[in-house]
């Protein structure tokens, strides 16, 4: 009896310390820095990937192959950067960033700044926002930091207003001024330059816009400042990497002057580089 009760003991103990073993080797495996030599960074379609296959470019030459993954939508390039499909991305603002990582638990560092892309209202039906009629529909993107953006954008023209201290959760429920009675419609980002024609007017970002052949400069009766955009978008890693090796030169390579040369010669101030911190 004593025999079978040290043989369970024992093997228990053999069982804890091999589980010991893996979750430690696993455990170092987390905090291994990132490869010098290939990294897969995610992207929306449109500017962001267009500026990242110039970054590859350039790290190409250095030795450094960075494999791109384009996504249409807001949401799949931070899942897929948490599952480990991704070792990067590069999409977002700061204010979409926090409101994911407070929502959803994501352990992510933002690595540094990349571009701006100002927010426009487009419009198939009027010419000027002062040509919205009594009843018309407007619409905003529907994740927490655009919506905000969108509203704001919409307030900044005079069209409605917000209520005080609301900072960047507002919601159609926190207009408190809609003179013209019109109809807040909420919508995913991606799908705003499908919709236009469905509405009289929407806030659209500018790499979406972008990929529907729209132009900030040419086609939005309405726009955020083009110079110092509070809206810069970030180059975002798995929490512990935001220092890593290959995370700086990709920093280098995005804040080069061939990368700026491309940028302003491509998006024609739709799309402003901004400063790395």
């Amino acid at each position: 009896m004593k025999k079978n009760v040290i043989k369970s003991i024992l093997g228990f103990s053999a069982v804890l310390l091999f589980a010991g073993t893996v979750l430690s080797g696993c455990g170092k495996k987390d905090s291994k820095e990132l490869s010098e030599k290939e990294i897969t960074v995610g992207v929306t379609a449109g500017p962001h990937q267009q500026i990242m296959e110039e970054v590859a470019k350039q790290a190409k030459k250095d030795g450094l192959k960075i494999k791109i993954k384009s996504f249409t939508d807001y949401n799949t390039p931070n899942s897929a950067l948490s599952s480990g499909d991704l070792d990067a991305n590069s999409y977002q603002t700061i204010p979409f960033l926090k409101d994911q990582i407070k929502n959803k638990g994501y352990k992510f560092d933002q690595a540094f700044k990349t571009v701006a892309y100002p927010m426009g209202v487009y419009s198939k039906k009027i010419k000027s926002l002062k040509d919205l009629k009594d009843g018309d529909s407007i619409a905003v993107p529907n994740d927490a930091s655009n919506e905000t953006r969108g509203l704001q954008l919409f307030e900044k023209a005079g069209i409605i207003k917000l209520k005080k201290g609301v900072g960047q959760t507002a919601t159609k429920k926190d207009v408190v001024s809609n003179p013209k009675h019109l109809k807040i419609v909420e919508l995913e980002a991606s799908q705003l330059p499908k919709q236009l024609g469905e509405v009289t007017a929407a806030a659209i970002n500018t790499n979406f816009a972008m990929g529907a052949g729209l132009s900030i400069n040419e086609n939005a009766i309405f726009h955020e400042p083009l110079k110092n955009n509070p809206y810069p978008n970030v180059f975002v890693v798995q929490s512990g990497h935001k220092n890593d090796a290959v995370i700086k030169k990709i920093d280098k390579y995005y804040h080069s002057k061939q990368t700026a040369a491309f940028i302003k010669k491509e998006f024609k101030g739709s799309v402003v580089l901004s400063s790395s911190k």
